[in-house]
């Protein structure tokens, strides 16, 4: 299968994970119930990861997978894989429980630590974020055709005094943020800061309707390799602190180090965030 047939198909699968998550939204009961970390877990989350894990075994039984919510699979057998698909079923369950519409279903195949391919479906919205290596980027709303997506060149907004966007987490708002925002309109003008949950935020800047996400608190490698597939396809990209591209199945956990999703690749940004 060519890589954009492959996107296809694992367009189709993220949003037929959607519409079982969609059922079970509009439920009163979500069925919650804790993991061992305390953090949250729903029928929606089971139900995505069962349905995208049985469909990507049809697809590709060549090719192993990790979810969230996979289980009995050992750092040493994760460490020997070089290409395997990297899967959050429901990405912002808390969204999910708060009934905000702000979460999503994350898609990535990795190959030697770049996620290549990625798709990002927004259940609610009905709205389909998809790119791939070679293939550039795409927006697709249920209904409508694909529309080509890019990152937007900051150099005419600061030139015109318009704001820097810059989005954060609902959730994760740091002292650490509010320094780096100060830095941004330090060196750049004003900012103007919006608040969201789950990988939304990189479509954002991958779309062009933001300029940066500093993530500066945890996530985990499943919440960002599909959204980063995305932006990278679109012009943009997603770096560790120190500014190099965030790599994945490189480490014997599954935490990312904090991170900044960048659009225009033609700033200094080394010079704004460090």
């Amino acid at each position: 299968m060519d890589q954009r047939a492959l996107l296809e198909a694992v367009i189709d699968i993220a949003c037929h994970a959607g519409d079982a998550i969609l059922e079970i939204y509009q439920r009163d009961d979500h069925g919650v119930t804790d993991k061992a970390d305390t953090s949250p877990l729903t029928a929606a989350d089971l139900a995505a990861h069962h349905l995208i894990v049985a469909e990507l075994a049809r697809l590709t039984p060549e090719i192993p997978l990790l979810s969230e919510e996979s289980g009995g699979i050992t750092t040493a057998e994760r460490r020997s894989w070089q290409r395997y698909w990297l899967i959050d079923p429901l990405d912002g369950t808390k969204e999910f429980i708060n009934r905000n519409g702000e979460f999503t279903v994350n898609i990535a195949l990795i190959e030697a630590g770049c996620p290549v391919l990625g798709v990002v479906h927004v259940p609610v919205q009905q709205r389909t974020y998809a790119g791939a290596q070679g293939l550039g980027a795409q927006s697709r709303q249920s209904g409508q055709p694909a529309r080509t997506i890019q990152v937007r060149p900051l150099a005419p907004r600061l030139a015109a005094q318009q704001p820097v966007v810059v989005v954060g987490s609902r959730r994760h708002g740091t002292e650490q943020l509010e320094a780096c925002i100060e830095r941004i309109r330090a060196k750049l003008g004003p900012v103007e800061l919006t608040n969201m949950g789950s990988s939304l935020k990189i479509c954002l800047v991958a779309a062009g309707e933001a300029d940066l996400y500093p993530r500066l608190g945890p996530t985990c490698e499943w919440d960002t390799a599909a959204a980063q597939a995305v932006l990278e396809a679109a012009g943009g990209m997603l770096t560790d602190p120190q500014l190099q591209p965030l790599r994945y199945n490189q480490k014997e956990e599954l935490l990312n180090p904090f991170f900044y999703a960048m659009g225009d690749r033609g700033i200094d940004w080394r010079s704004v965030l460090l």
